[in-house]
């Protein structure tokens, strides 16, 4: 397993080569390392690919900042030594579910909103798009590590070990969600002032600035059906008319969302995890669709939503 885990992490083209025994006993970590400690610590990185980014850089920050470390979005011995308390194997095998390419997958996603509310579904393209959701990870890292797989189901890969997910609500208690335009991230913090979760995020373009001030969790909805009123897209196409858009992963709004006291505003996730950080979406707030999901099992009807 030792020389197997060496050979992906070459074949990835990660930063650095795992340590021996893929355990690093110092406080040189390869990227896929911190990425992979962070995402386990709940300080999301966005998605997974080896590499430390601008991204992967302020899930560091504020990691650092909440553990009351020098923040500098470098992992020094200090950062790491945080970070090995949730450390496990990075790479993992998985042996491939009937379920996880069972389908039904869209041949092709239309961009055309409009072409979109025809679909029955806005299922997931490939299993391979499945796959890498379920693991937080690029699919251009998953088919790195898994050169020769076809991605059928009873075929064992190698895949992040992220943390666990799930719908379920946990014991978050009181908690507040400030989103942040400086540094385009969520936090969710309980009465303590302790993260519970980190997520970069996508907060609106000039067009669509984020409305500043303090909000209220209304509702959550997983699978949500979007209704499409182009009256509120600045860009959309004059032509178009209201559409509703069926639930799916790569429904404009993903897999969750969190609806807040501010019309037309919300928490959500997205069908393009590869796009989070960038300021352009139609002024809601926007994470991967993992991320969504970690911050709507922890809020509540009534949690405060701050903008600013």
């Amino acid at each position: 397993m030792v020389v197997l885990a060496a050979v992906l992490f070459v074949a990835a083209g990660l930063e650095t080569a795992p340590h021996q025994g893929l355990v690093v006993d110092a406080c040189s970590p390869s990227g896929l390392d911190v990425q992979l400690q962070l995402d386990r610590a709940g300080f999301s990185p966005g998605e997974i690919d080896g590499h430390v980014g601008r991204l992967t850089r302020g899930a560091i920050e504020a990691f650092q900042a909440d553990r009351n470390l020098p923040v500098s979005g470098q992992v020094d011995c200090a950062t790491w030594s945080e970070l090995r308390g949730f450390y496990s194997e990075p790479l993992v095998e998985y042996t491939i579910r009937p379920e996880d390419v069972a389908g039904p997958f869209v041949d092709a996603l239309p961009y055309d909103l409009l072409e979109q509310a025809q679909l029955p579904a806005l299922s997931y393209t490939s299993p391979i798009e499945a796959l890498s959701e379920k693991f937080h990870v690029r699919p251009s890292l998953l088919k790195k590590l898994n050169p020769q797989s076809a991605f059928t189901a009873g075929e064992t890969i190698t895949v992040p070990n992220v943390a666990a997910g799930g719908r379920t609500p946990v014991a978050g208690g009181d908690v507040v969600v400030t989103v942040s335009t400086a540094t385009a991230s969520l936090t969710v913090k309980n009465a303590d002032g302790k993260t519970l979760a980190y997520a970069p995020v996508t907060v609106g373009s000039e067009h669509d600035l984020l409305p500043l001030g303090t909000w209220t969790v209304t509702t959550v909805q997983f699978d949500p059906v979007f209704f499409y009123n182009p009256d509120l897209f600045w860009d959309a196409d004059p032509t178009h008319s209201k559409a509703k858009i069926q639930p799916g992963p790569n429904n404009p709004v993903g897999v969750v969302w969190i609806d807040i006291t501010k019309e037309h505003y919300g928490l959500h996730g997205t069908p393009e995890p590869s796009r989070i950080g960038r300021r352009e979406s139609h002024g809601c707030v926007r994470m991967t669709n993992w991320d969504a999901l970690r911050v709507a099992r922890l809020v509540r009807v009534g949690t405060t939503v701050v903008f600013e």
